[in-house]
């Protein structure tokens, strides 16, 4: 989440959101814990079910005029104004505590709603506008996650400085509100922060002339009406507002209910612990919300959304037989995180297929329908303390309700518990990363086309994508009995080769206009290189038969080629795996018209290809850190070999760098050392030492001229020079002497370092290269842990003959290792002859 915070305004915004839960929650707990002191029984839950339902109204009442409010004005501007309301409210909120005025102070619970009621749709819709398409599931958890924090802060303050200054057992509300003015003073103090802070946002979009307020529709409720047809007109958006309703009118009638059941079944009256043990839901939603933020980064993981409904059912059921306050504060801290796993995605959801113009009215309309539905499950918590039912049967009622809630959400979304599975499996190998996310129109039939690598690219996809998509698969797989119900789960649309691919195709083209997202694998067969190969012409079938707002979206999956479901060398596949999960990469571009030719499309994927590759590169470690890792997982096989000597095997070569990179530690205090050795055993060895030590390599090119060297040897600002003495003596015999510009340069034998070391550091440095972890020898002997260092400087000769240093970075050289790997696709046998100099680009790597 360190990255969302980066953006200008997402800290002031943050800090706002904060305090204003802060200020709702404040007078809240102070009305609701005078209630819980001063009544008992029915009549306490009647009260705090008022309270609750006097925050709920406005936001039923203002539905119309709010979401207007929020699409016309800038988001930023109307944050501003709900703040200056909050401002002047906790001023009347004082004078009311000063005064003893409990009725007054009860009916302001009112007016904070209808503020609340204007901020909300705004606060929501700024989030699309600050973060992006591409970050709303990660940026809502974060919200979301500071909300919480918010109403647990509030929670905990309040009720402290509530029991703090309660004056005494007996006293009525007109006491108790006077010894709280100093809680008005902090509520006035958050306000006037919030205030400022809200100054202190971007302000990211323009006023909307063209959206004008009908008070005719308004009066005569068309305007409602008008205003819930974005909801209504997306099924996305419906399922979506009526799992949040579910969930916070449960949410209420726990708040209404729980108190009055701990005090019948435990008989505790002190406020902290009721609102200690509530709190811990709150904990729980924070860590839901980070839970699901963190399996929704670039992309918005909807398979959380039938977990976190099952969790919360059973959570529910469990609490009406706990009597103990350790236990019930657990459960709701389970009931939290599951509730926090639901409500995030189902909130990115809602956001991500508003359109732009009409997203303050659906996020209106969410708020009203939510708080119709809370209003609901109030007046029922009501009618069960006016028939004198227990708390304990209410608690029971709300958690059959959470059940019902769960099955319908599987059985209108049964795909999302699949997509839940299928990303916990593929999470326990690879880890799924999104780019473009934001280019897939929310709404619209979208053909999604791009390379195909493996066995498993549909999950992949799938995953990555926050619509339902429907995969064209081959026939044969399709109708195989035991996988025959899981694709038509899925909605997959079976295709065979031939004539008879017409009617599929005609299919494919059926759900597009309908306004489906259909996926096809031009290629049409799994890469056999991990290359993108001949894309047949089969799609454009479908596409010519597509109405003309349906668009291409083309897409990229980089990081498969490799892995156990691709068809890539035995070698390759156990070359990469490793204990830790396989990055892979989802591209998506940006949308294309129905009527784009092959080769521009080829084009624009080939494109995104690129644009992942540099993307991986950032995430690459140095090359001493995979050096580690590479000579660990080969182990005892053979690494290095020349014709001069005995081969090395990966084991040996590590540990010989190792004790070669501590010379080299001691004797350089430079950064750039130069090497003078052709392609050899030795060669490799000290380049890895320079590595392992944190210097940055130059290998100087002994074919040139002594004063081309003479010059590189300046430029690059080398003391000292690593070679042999057989070497120099061998490039001196063939009439090439360097004595004179190695001179003033301290020369130091690669041989003689080895044979310098002492035996007993040699043996105790292979017995730990050979028994402890990579991790543990990376923090033992790596030097440089960053990729983006630079790692070598490499000399050419212009058009005029004077030299050129370029400097390649760890990342440069580990991701062309990545690629040589991947084009080779090596088989067990292979072998490697490095005959080309270190000083080339080639020979290096």
């Amino acid at each position: 989440m360190g990255g969302l915070l980066k953006n200008i305004g997402a800290l002031p915004f943050l800090i706002a959101v904060f305090l204003n839960t802060l200020v709702d929650l404040g007078h809240k707990i102070v009305i609701q814990n005078t209630i819980f002191k001063v009544y008992d029984g029915s009549e306490q839950v009647f009260l705090t079910a008022i309270v609750n339902g006097l925050i709920l109204l406005p936001f039923i009442l203002m539905f119309s005029t709010a979401g207007f409010v929020a699409d016309k004005y800038p988001k930023s501007s109307v944050m501003r104004l709900a703040a200056w309301f909050a401002v002047f409210l906790t001023i009347g909120i004082t004078i009311s505590y000063a005064s003893g005025w409990f009725w007054v102070a009860f009916a302001m619970t009112f007016l904070l709603a209808v503020q609340s009621a204007i901020y909300s749709p705004a606060k929501y819709g700024y989030i699309k506008s600050l973060f992006g398409k591409q970050h709303l599931a990660e940026a809502n958890g974060l919200v979301q996650a500071i909300s919480i924090i918010g109403i647990l802060a509030g929670t905990v303050i309040f009720s402290v400085l509530f029991e703090m200054w309660y004056p005494q057992e007996g006293a009525d509300k007109s006491e108790i509100l006077a010894t709280l003015v100093p809680v008005g003073f902090i509520l006035i103090a958050s306000s006037v922060i919030e205030l400022i802070m809200m100054y202190r946002i971007p302000q990211l979009e323009k006023q909307n002339e063209d959206h004008q307020f009908d008070w005719k529709a308004y009066r005569t409720g068309k305007l409602a009406l008008n205003n819930l047809k974005p909801v209504f007109g997306n099924k996305t958006i419906l399922l979506s507002i009526i799992g949040l309703m579910v969930f916070w009118s449960i949410a209420q009638v726990l708040l209404a209910a729980f108190p009055a059941f701990v005090k019948s079944q435990t008989g505790e009256t002190n406020t902290i612990i009721i609102q200690a043990i509530l709190g811990a839901s709150g904990i729980g939603i924070a860590l839901g919300s980070f839970i699901a933020a963190r399996s929704s980064k670039n992309y918005i993981e909807t398979g959380l959304v039938p977990v976190g409904a099952a969790g919360v059912a059973i959570g529910l059921f469990v609490l009406p037989t706990l009597n103990n306050h350790l236990l019930m504060g657990l459960d709701f801290l389970f009931i939290g995180v599951m509730g926090g796993m639901f409500i995030v995605p189902l909130n990115a959801l809602i956001q991500y297929h508003a359109g732009e113009n009409s997203l303050g009215r659906v996020l209106a309309a969410n708020n009203f329908i939510q708080n119709i539905g809370m209003l609901f499950f109030l007046v029922v918590a009501v009618a069960f303390a006016v028939a004198g039912i227990s708390s304990a049967n209410l608690l029971l009622l709300i958690a059959f309700v959470a059940v019902s809630g769960f099955a319908y959400t599987v059985y209108h979304l049964p795909q999302s518990l699949v997509k839940f599975i299928l990303s916990y499996l593929m999470n326990l190998k690879y880890k799924v990363n999104v780019e473009g996310m934001k280019n897939i129109p929310a709404t619209g039939g979208v053909l999604l086309l791009g390379n195909h690598i493996s066995w498993i690219d549909w999950a992949i996809v799938q995953l990555a994508s926050p619509r339902r998509v429907r995969f064209v698969m081959l026939k044969s797989i399709y109708e195989r009995w035991y996988l025959s119900w899981f694709f038509k789960l899925f909605g997959s649309i079976p295709i065979e080769a031939g004539p008879s691919s017409t009617k599929a195709l005609e299919k494919v083209a059926e759900l597009l206009n309908e306004g489906a997202v259909v996926c096809l694998f031009p290629e049409g067969t799994i890469s056999r290189n991990g290359h993108l190969s001949v894309f047949k012409h089969g799609y454009r079938k479908a596409a010519n038969l597509a109405n003309d707002d349906v668009v291409i979206v083309p897409f990229y999956l980089r990081g498969l080629w490799g892995s156990q479901f691709s068809r890539s060398s035995a070698k390759l596949k156990s070359s990469t795996r490793n204990s830790q999960r396989r990055q892979l990469m989802v591209s998506f571009g940006q949308t294309l018209p129905i009527s784009t030719e092959t080769e521009l499309l080829k084009r624009r994927i080939f494109d995104l290809s690129i644009n992942s590759w540099e993307g991986y590169k950032q995430s690459l470690p140095s090359l001493a850190d995979a050096w580690i890792d590479s000579a660990k997982r080969v182990g005892s096989e053979l690494a290095i070999a020349d014709t001069s000597v005995r081969p090395l095997s990966a084991t040996d070569a590590l540990y010989q760098s190792i004790i070669l990179s501590r010379q080299v530690s001691v004797i350089s205090d430079e950064q750039n050392i130069g090497i003078l050795l052709p392609s050899s055993r030795r060669a490799t060895l000290i380049n890895m030492a320079g590595l392992l030590s944190g210097k940055t390599l130059v290998n100087l090119n002994y074919s040139s001229k002594t004063q081309t060297l003479a010059e590189t040897i300046e430029q690059s600002e080398i003391k000292t020079i690593y070679t042999s003495a057989e070497f120099l003596n061998k490039l001196k015999g063939s009439g090439v002497d360097v004595s004179d510009v190695l001179a003033h340069l301290e020369i130091v034998d690669v041989d003689e370092m080895l044979s310098k070391t002492k035996q007993l550091s040699k043996v105790v440095t292979w017995a730990l290269v050979k028994f402890l972890p990579a991790k543990l020898l990376k923090a033992l002997y790596s030097k440089n842990h960053d990729g983006q260092l630079a790692a070598a400087i490499l000399f050419t000769n212009d058009n005029k003959g004077d030299s050129q240093g370029v400097v390649l970075s760890h990342q440069n050289i580990l991701i062309n290792l990545k690629q040589v790997a991947e084009v080779l696709n090596a088989e067990g046998n292979d072998v490697v002859m490095a005959s080309l100099p270190l000083y080339q680009a080639y020979g290096l790597t």
